[in-house]
């Protein structure tokens, strides 16, 4: 059994310097990673039969495709579906067994609002509402401006909501260039909605308070971008 845990703890460890050495994005980098991870295990304390062996490669695997789809200008790549297949490649190498592959990549490919993939199993279903948590509240607030830095983003636009998502969005709603995105429209299109959509009771929780949070800040930003006080 000792030699079991320190087999899991090696392989854990030999991920997290994969992905450590593979993400490259200020958003969705290591720091990202670990807080998924630790919202995945304060969720799971409140869910059954939590495999942990499944929750805990796919937490730490869950974006290793981001850098692939930052740099893709078509919106084609999506980095949950070509993440699961690079997070297998590099599972098997680290030898584990092909059932527990199968489903880690299906909670890596069901992360997503935008694959079409629903989370099937608890697993899954955890991964996919600690990642989304981390969007929204004080540290969502944080990525999306860092994002917004990143790809050169303005704070607002001039054309209407829907003229953009007709312009500049794809099949599931992914984006064609992230440069004409704003932290705005990421909260009216996405961020307001997660609350209702997570899986769990505990997440529901916390999604709540966030996006309270949340949307006074951007009430706020809205005011001063118009010189109101």
């Amino acid at each position: 059994m000792v030699n079991i845990i320190v087999d899991t703890e090696i392989k854990h460890k030999k991920i997290i310097e994969i992905v450590k050495n593979k993400l490259t994005c200020s958003a969705h980098n290591l720091d990202h990673v670990f807080r998924v991870y630790n919202l995945c295990l304060l969720i799971s304390k409140y869910e059954k039969d939590v495999d942990l062996e499944i929750l805990t490669p796919a937490a730490l695997l869950h974006d290793i495709a981001r850098v692939e789809e930052s740099e893709d200008n078509t919106g084609e790549i999506d980095h949950a579906v070509l993440g699961s297949e690079i997070a297998g490649e590099i599972l098997r190498k680290l030898e584990y067994e092909e059932e527990k592959i199968e489903k880690i990549k299906h909670c890596i490919i069901a992360h997503r609002f935008r694959t079409g993939h629903q989370p099937n199993t608890i697993e899954a279903k955890i991964l996919f509402d600690a990642d989304k948590l981390d969007v929204i509240g004080a540290s969502g607030i944080a990525r999306t401006f860092m994002l917004a830095g990143q790809f050169g983003q303005r704070l607002t636009v001039n054309e209407s909501l829907n003229d953009y998502l007709d312009n500049n969005t794809v099949q599931n709603g992914r984006l064609k260039d992230v440069s004409k995105h704003t932290p705005f429209i990421e909260y009216e299109v996405k961020f307001k909605k997660i609350p209702d959509k997570l899986y769990t009771e505990k997440a529901r929780e916390i999604g709540k308070k966030r996006i309270e949070f949340m949307k006074e800040y951007f009430d706020r930003l809205t005011l001063e971008i118009k010189g109101i006080e």
